[in-house]
Formats: structure tokens, C-alpha cells, sequence
């Protein structure tokens, strides 16, 4: 069967774009599709970059959801064009640059429409740690890198386009292809060691939540609504939980995709879906705990006793970690597509489509601080590092980071 592939960007472009068309067709009604305005912070909290470099990308084209990896003072960014950057944390200067799967584009022009064929390129990752730097690529390439040096190790290739982080253990390193495999690859030298295939529906969002893990399973979220957990060891089923229920008339409506991040706590894995659905599991044996008519396409993440995520309409909610009783929510970001919640000492921090970084309180919602991180969309997860440092990456490579906000 042909997969067909819903890229939310081009969501983004339908609604986000109506101003310019509007003139030509005289459709106000595509105003209720706008992203809400911004309303101005009566007192707001102090925000200010310590540093921002353009890298150079062109995944905004592709619909990614790419996050910088941060291991100690170090960030790894990847892009479209095939490389794989060392950034410093505290000044953002660049330590070491490889490039390890090149773009080349290949073009043909019939009058005015120009037709690209782009082959290469990194669209997954990257992951750090143990000393090494994974990233995967458009070709299904997956290369091992030096942490320090950014020397290559090894490479390999799986199946199909990877468009996940990879998930970096001490004895497997866990890829997943976009035609549904996880691969189980030795950390040395890439063999593979077990491969896991899952069916995935005829249409879904295009993105793959990273895995994580608790050292023992890899747990994974599918585009069929379902978390897989996995043994690391040798890629066995340890159980399966279905999020939400894939229902509807048509392929769109059936959507359930399970692609955000998951939260995983001590004896708890929190996931979130396309089709609005957000449960808590027990890791033991994947029964859930409770669930709520609340959720989207991006993921969760976890404070001491609230999940907190964003909704396909833009609104922020808190829920009880325990009962998953709504805290709070906050509107005032609407139809803005944002990203998941990071957490930033006491705040949370989203990014939106046009490229706007908000903070907002994590005990009421409330937001006090706001910067513009640069013009273009931010898709992927913001990253705070160990000190507190907040890593935003936008979609044409804008690399921002902010300190903590002063109190």
C-alpha cells in the first residue's frame, strides 16, 4: 500500500498563509484560522539571549521537528544540508563541523515552475552521549560520530528516511525508520542485532517521537495510536498500549498518531496523541492508569506532580500527574502550533510558528515573558541544558540561547 504522508507544515502553510491570498479571493472567514494575536505582558519577567548564530538549514521545507542534543557544556545540532555541529553552551561558538551526509539537489525548469529532487541530508537527530553523536538521515544512512573530535565511527543504513533522535543506551543504540522498523544496533560498530516491524496506517503526521527509555525497555509511540515498549536487549515485545482509537470515515479523520514526546517518570510513561487523547501507563505491564480527553501532535513533559502539554488548538494545559484532572490551561496562545513544554526552573517555555519563544508560570499558567528567537517556525522541542540555559533551534537554523529569567 502507498503511504501517504500528512506533513504538518503544510498544515501550517493553509492556515498561516491565508493573508496573502485573501486579496485575491476576498476570504475573510480564513481569519478564524490565523494564529491569535499576541496580547501584551503587563509586567513581564526578564528574558534576553545570551547568544544566537544561524547555522544554515532548510528543514523548514520538510516539516521536521529537529532538537539540538546536549550532553555537559556541549549542544549537537544537525541539518538539511548534511552536517553535524559541536556548539558551545555558554559563548555558541562552533568547536567542530562534519559533514557526513551532503545535499545534493538536482533541478529541471518547465516555464515558470521549477521542479527540485533533493537527495541526502540529515532529518533525524541528533542524540549524545557515552562519547558518541547519532544522527540519521533522509536515505535511511545512520552515522556514529566522535563526541570530541566529531571524527566519524562508523555508518550504516536501515530501511527508510529516519526522522527520530535516535536513543543512545550502553548496550544498543535504537533507531526507528519511517516505514514503521526499530533497528537494535551495537553501539561499536552499528551491526544490526534485532529489528522490530510494526504496520503503520495509510496516512499520518509526519513525525516520529524520539524512544526513551528506563534501561531496561525502549518505549516508543506509533503512528496507529499505540506505545510499544521493547526489550533493549533483543527488540521483544514487552507490552503494547493502545492511546487512542483509530476511528473515523475517511484516512484524516482515522488519525491517532502517538508522535510527540513521551514523559517518562519512575514507575510511569505519560504519551499523548494526534487524536486527543493523553494516558498514563504503568511501565510494568502497560495497563493504563488514567486518561483524559486532552492531547495533539506534539508531546508532554513532567514536573513533581503535574504533565504538562499543548493541544492542536494551542492551548496549554496542566494536568494532576496522579489522576490527570485538568490544574489549569491557558488559551492565549491559539491556532500559534506550538511546540512541546520545556521546563526552565519554574517556568514553562513553547515556541510557536512565528518564530516566538512564550514563558509561562508552571503553578497557574500564566504568561510573563516573551522573546522573538528569530522569523521562522520553531517545531522542535526547546532544550534546557544542566545549568539552566534554555537552546531554542528554529526551522531555517536559528540557534538561540536564553539563560535562566531573572526572578
Amino acid at each position: 500500500m502507498l503511504r501517504r504522508t500528512l506533513i504538518i507544515a503544510a498544515l501550517l502553510a493553509s492556515t498561516t498563509g491565508c493573508t496573502t491570498l485573501k486579496g485575491w479571493f476576498g476570504d475573510d472567514k480564513n481569519k478564524a484560522s490565523e494564529p491569535a494575536e499576541l496580547v501584551e505582558i503587563a509586567s513581564p519577567i526578564a528574558v534576553g539571549k545570551a547568544w544566537s548564530r544561524k547555522l544554515g538549514d532548510e528543514s523548514a521545507k520538510l516539516g521536521l521537528r529537529q532538537r539540538p542534543a546536549i550532553e555537559g557544556d556541549r549542544l549537537y545540532v544537525s541539518n538539511d544540508e548534511g552536517r553535524v555541529l559541536a556548539i558551545s553552551v555558554t559563548s555558541g561558538d562552533v568547536l567542530w563541523d562534519s559533514e557526513v551526509a551532503p545535499t545534493r539537489k538536482e533541478g529541471s525548469r518547465l516555464f515558470f515552475w521549477r521542479r527540485k529532487s533533493i537527495d541526502g541530508g540529515l532529518s533525524g537527530g541528533p542524540a549524545a552521549a557515552n562519547g558518541m553523536v547519532v544522527a540519521g538521515g533522509r536515505n535511511g544512512e545512520v552515522v556514529a560520530l566522535d563526541a570530541e573530535t566529531g571524527a566519524e565511527r562508523w555508518r550504516i543504513k536501515v530501511t527508510s528516511e529516519v526522522i527520530a533522535a535516535p536513543l543512545i543506551t550502553p548496550d544498543r543504540i535504537i533507531v526507528r525508520s519511517n516505514d514503521g522498523r526499530t533497528f537494535g544496533l551495537d553501539p561499536a560498530d552499528g551491526t544490526r542485532k534485532w529489528v522490530f516491524d510494526r504496520g503503520i496506517p495509510a496516512l499520518s503526521v509526519r513525525g516520529n517521537g524520539a524512544p526513551v527509555t528506563d534501561g531496561q525497555l525502549a518505549y516508543l509511540g506509533y503512528d496507529d495510536g499505540t506505545v510499544v515498549a521493547l526489550r533493549i536487549s533483543d527488540g521483544l515485545v514487552a507490552w503494547t498500549q493502545l492511546i487512542a482509537e483509530s476511528e473515523g470515515r475517511n484516512d484524516l479523520d482515522r488519525m491517532a498518531d502517538v508522535d510527540g514526546e513521551l514523559a517518562l517518570g519512575f514507575s510511569e510513561l505519560f504519551a499523548t496523541s494526534f487524536a486527543g487523547q493523553t494516558m498514563a501507563i504503568s511501565t510494568q505491564n502497560g495497563r493504563p492508569l488514567w486518561n483524559r480527553d486532552t492531547g495533539g501532535y506534539s508531546g508532554l513533559a513532567l514536573l513533581r506532580d503535574r504533565v504538562v502539554l499543548s493541544d492542536a488548538a494551542g492551548t496549554v494545559w496542566a494536568l494532576d500527574r496522579n489522576t490527570g484532572s485538568p490544574l489549569w490551561r491557558q488559551e492565549g496562545l491559539a491556532r500559534r502550533w506550538l511546540t512541546t513544554p520545556a521546563i526552565q526552573g519554574d517556568y514553562l517555555v513553547v515556541g510557536d510558528i512565528d518564530g516566538y519563544v512564550h514563558w509561562l508560570r508552571s503553578d497557574d499558567g500564566v504568561i510573563v515573558g516573551r522573546d522573538r528567537a528569530g522569523k521562522a517556525p520553531i517545531r522542535g522541542t526547546p532544550q534546557v541544558t544542566p545549568t539552566g540555559t534554555l537552546i531554542v533551534l528554529d526551522s531555517e537554523g536559528r540557534l538561540s540561547a536564553y539563560p535562566s529569567p531573572a526572578q
